[in-house]
């Protein structure tokens, strides 16, 4: 369990109150340190899967750890943004955020019940663009100021909306996957020992 990176997920998750708490101040230079905060955090997302992959570390729990911190980090982040009001401008919008909460909740549970099934499913590489395409829509986002002429809120409103079409589409090919390997598993076990 305490492979590096797991204690980089961990890390991950462990960021989230802090994340949070600098998030309820709506000046410049608190938003500045949150999505800080975050980027130093989403950049682990990398080095966790690849110090896996390098001295083969790879393990069920870090399967399911990754995505999980990952999913918690941007979910918190999201609420937390949609709660916002920086000087009478609006925060995410809500319905944005209610789909990508709808749509992480949706493909959790389904890894939960693949995993009674003794199916692990770990994250596939359209869920990996997806979760890049969503810290630089939160990292935009909770910078939210305009910046050496970039507006980072239309910045972040923009990737947040290419991010969930491609979670959604993500999503849908995980129910896919799930539901052929559970096909396959049943066919394997009607056919019996050979």
């Amino acid at each position: 369990m305490w492979t590096l990176p797991n204690l980089l997920s961990l890390f991950r998750i462990a960021v989230i109150p802090i994340l949070v708490y600098l998030l309820t101040f709506t000046d410049p230079l608190s938003s500045l340190l949150a999505a800080s905060l975050f980027l130093l955090a989403s950049l682990t997302d990398y080095f966790d899967g690849y110090l896996a992959r390098r001295h083969r570390t790879i393990s069920n729990l870090g399967k399911i750890l990754d995505p999980l911190a990952d999913k918690l980090m941007i979910v918190a982040a999201l609420i937390m943004l949609a709660a916002m009001d920086r000087e009478g401008e609006p925060g995410v919008p809500g319905w944005l955020v209610v789909v990508v909460v709808a749509r992480e909740t949706a493909v959790t549970v389904l890894r939960g019940i693949a995993l009674t099934e003794g199916i692990v499913m770990e994250a596939e590489e359209l869920g990996k663009y997806k979760f890049i395409l969503q810290a630089v829509a939160v990292f935009a986002l909770t910078v939210h100021y305009e910046y050496l002429g970039v507006d980072f809120y239309v910045v972040g409103t923009y990737f947040l909306v290419v991010a969930t079409a491609a979670a959604l589409w993500s999503g849908a090919t995980y129910y896919v996957k799930f539901f052929s390997l559970l096909q396959q598993k049943a066919g394997a076990a009607n056919r019996g020992p050979n």
